[in-house]
């Protein structure tokens, strides 16, 4: 006989863990899951946001005495609605304007009246946005142009044909010759439309690479000459900065060519992607920092990204004292479901805070001071801080974001590794690459700083670094070599 301690990767802990990975859309999407899936949880839409708040200083964040706003974190069941019990009874409620007063499910008095629609003239209740034009995409502009501009049924197929084939630049990536074969037709009368329609609106769309491309726009403008057709020939040089050799080719000197590479620098290499953009959806942080009236700093969870619950007991309550025994034991396993997600959230939301909290003291000096302050931070240190396992760090840390004073970060940018000083002390590698920026970024275009010119700056400012860890870091701030640079001031 032997009696042990063991852990046990239950489905709920596997979850558990798993919901400190979770992103805050993620777990909007798991939460909104378990709200279809559990009769007994309800999301709490009350106006009031609560907060969930702790102070840098602590490192144990408590509620403070009558705070209302820390009930979300400091509860096992998060509170019911008291001004409305979800259990109500609405029939003898009168809503006017309903059904009983002769209103059509659709909205309207009448059933023949559309949605938005009204018995009388005298009155719009349409908003401004419902008279709004939505905007078109590339394919609608292109095909309303394609009716206008070919009168032939076999023209408007193969340039229906082509429209159905852009990417999101504008451009035919398939080969000519497999449309042709495609669609029947001969590889001249496919490529005579495609050409044609190159000249539609926006100019450049349907070219088979960045030359054509081109090419079609400063033939909109009357710009294409000799010249310019062997500039466009020589992109590569062009991207390399060999300005010498191209007026050569060109058979120009250097202020023609620089009129005619800020010619190719007003032009769009993708004239498809104004249309089908997309916009860019802000990134809404996890946490938010704030300084305090002390000097600290106050940190705090977004409430907009954790899920507020109700726990419907009544609703158990009332159902469980009627329901038979297999519905009696689907409630309990429902409820204990429920309690658990409530539970594993606020546990999620103080573990959060709490390892923010350690970043936030560790990083203080670059929240005052700048990224040149920066100091080095492993997972490991910070879990020696907060008592808690690396692996858990790494979860917490994963996929969140920080709302600070300089700027929204990921909690993923605090920890870098450390490089050594001459001196004794380390410094951060994010510090260093920003200290290689700034030394490229104040170069003269007479003195280049080649690697080993900055691997003597730097060590007279006491990095102890090699020249292939400068090159490295130059190469992931995308920066060009010296020689790079140099022709790129030159032709500047």
């Amino acid at each position: 006989m032997r009696q042990s301690q063991s852990l046990v990767m239950t489905p709920q802990l596997r979850q558990a863990i798993k919901l400190l990975h979770y992103s805050n859309l993620e777990l909007a999407g798991f939460v909104q899951e378990e709200l279809d899936r559990n009769p007994l949880l309800d999301r709490d839409d009350r106006p009031e946001l609560p907060a969930v708040e702790g102070p840098v200083a602590d490192q144990a964040v408590e509620p403070a005495a009558g705070n209302d706003s820390l009930a979300f974190v400091t509860s096992e069941v998060m509170p019911s609605a008291a001004t409305a019990p979800l259990d109500g009874d609405f029939s003898n409620a009168y809503d006017a304007g309903g059904i009983a007063d002769g209103v059509a499910p659709g909205g309207s008095l009448y059933a023949g009246i559309g949605r938005g629609g009204s018995h009388a003239f005298d009155s719009d209740n349409q908003g401004i946005d419902d008279l709004a034009e939505s905007p078109g995409t590339l394919r609608d502009h292109l095909a309303q142009q394609l009716r206008l501009g070919f009168a032939e049924p076999g023209d408007r197929l193969i340039g229906a044909h082509l429209i159905a084939l852009l990417d999101g630049a504008g451009r035919i990536t398939a080969a000519p010759a497999d449309i042709a074969a495609s669609l029947g037709t001969t590889l001249d009368k496919v490529e005579a439309v495609r050409h044609r329609m190159m000249h539609f609106d926006p100019p450049g769309v349907f070219a088979r690479d960045l030359r054509e491309c081109l090419a079609a726009q400063l033939a909109e403008k009357n710009r294409l000459d000799p010249a310019m057709s062997v500039l466009l020939d020589n992109l590569d040089l062009l991207a390399r900065r060999d300005v010498r050799r191209l007026m050569t080719l060109c058979g120009v000197d250097g202020e023609d060519m620089a009129e005619m590479v800020a010619e190719i620098r007003r032009l769009d290499p993708k004239p498809g992607a104004l249309y089908d953009a997309t916009p860019l959806r802000p990134l809404v942080p996890d946490v938010l920092l704030r300084r305090a009236a002390d000097g600290g700093w106050h940190l705090e969870l977004n409430a907009e990204t954790l899920p507020r619950l109700l726990v419907n007991h009544t609703f158990h309550a009332k159902i469980a004292a009627q329901a038979g025994k297999e519905d009696r034991v689907f409630l309990s396993e429902q409820l204990q479901t429920a309690n658990w997600l409530v539970k594993s959230l606020r546990q999620r939301a103080q573990t959060i805070l709490k390892v923010t909290t350690e970043v936030v003291r560790q990083q203080d000096g670059f929240l005052r001071h700048g990224v040149a302050h920066l100091r080095p931070l492993t997972l490991r240190d910070v879990a020696n801080a907060v008592e808690m396992h690396e692996s858990t760090i790494s979860r917490v840390t994963a996929n969140k974001s920080i709302a600070t004073p300089r700027g929204i970060f990921e909690l993923k940018f605090f920890f870098t590794t450390a490089i050594a000083g001459t001196t004794g002390e380390t410094f951060s590698a994010e510090a260093i690459r920003h200290r290689i920026r700034a030394l490229i970024g104040a170069e003269h275009p007479a003195d280049i700083l080649s690697d080993d010119a900055i691997v003597a700056a730097l060590r007279k400012e006491g990095v102890d670094i090699a020249r292939r860890t400068v090159a490295k870091y130059r190469e992931t701030l995308q920066i060009p070599s010296s020689m790079q640079r140099k022709k790129e001031k030159a032709a500047a």
